[in-house]
Parts: structure tokens; C-alpha cells; sequence
């Protein structure tokens, strides 16, 4: 599986190192306020590929917190359980204590 993966990983490296190749010629970018900027076409779409991506994580920061703080508390929840299985186990294993002691004395 390692070797597939890194087979499709170099084809698509490779892919992407010849459409760099082939996309130099210049884009003008128009911003506001009359500020443009001229930059190979393969720099713009790599920009925001990677401003996309960026994007894409800070979106799931929530999200994946959200689900750290749940399994926290299962896992608190049961630790609980367990330890009370656990008491619950001991307490069977003990034999059973009488209510009162019958001595002796008592007879009579």
C-alpha cells in the first residue's frame, strides 16, 4: 500500500511539475483602489491554493475542538463506570459480613 501511494504521489508531483512548466506567462492582478499586481499565472494559482487550504483548517479548528472536549469526557465518564465495576467486583469477591455476632454471652 506504501508503494501505491507513493507511485500515485510522484505521478501527481510530476503532474503538477510540467502544468507549473507550461503556465509561466504573467496575470495581472486588480485589487481595490487601483493596485494591481503582475505575478506567472502558476504563483497566483498556488497562492490560493494555499490561502484556500489555510482557510479550509481554521474552518475545522471549532469543529475539532469540539470533539477533543467531548471525548474528554467520555473518557471521564468511563473511568467512573470502570471504577465503580470494579468496587462493585471487589465487593462480591469479600464474603459476606453477618448482620450481628452471635457470642457466648449472649446464650446466656
Amino acid at each position: 500500500m506504501k508503494i501505491l501511494s507513493r507511485l500515485i504521489a510522484a505521478i501527481l508531483f510530476v503532474f503538477f511539475f510540467f502544468f507549473a512548466l507550461r503556465n509561466t506567462q504573467e496575470v495581472t492582478m486588480h485589487f481595490f483602489l487601483g493596485y494591481e499586481r503582475s505575478d506567472p499565472l502558476v504563483l497566483v494559482l498556488l497562492a490560493f491554493f494555499v490561502i484556500g487550504a489555510v482557510l479550509g483548517v481554521l474552518a475545522m479548528v471549532p469543529l475539532v475542538l469540539r470533539h477533543r472536549r467531548e471525548a474528554s469526557r467520555y473518557k471521564k465518564t468511563l473511568a467512573q463506570i470502570q471504577k465503580a465495576q470494579e468496587d462493585l467486583v471487589q465487593a462480591q469477591a469479600q464474603p459476606p459480613q453477618p448482620d450481628s455476632v452471635i457470642t457466648a454471652q449472649h446464650i446466656l
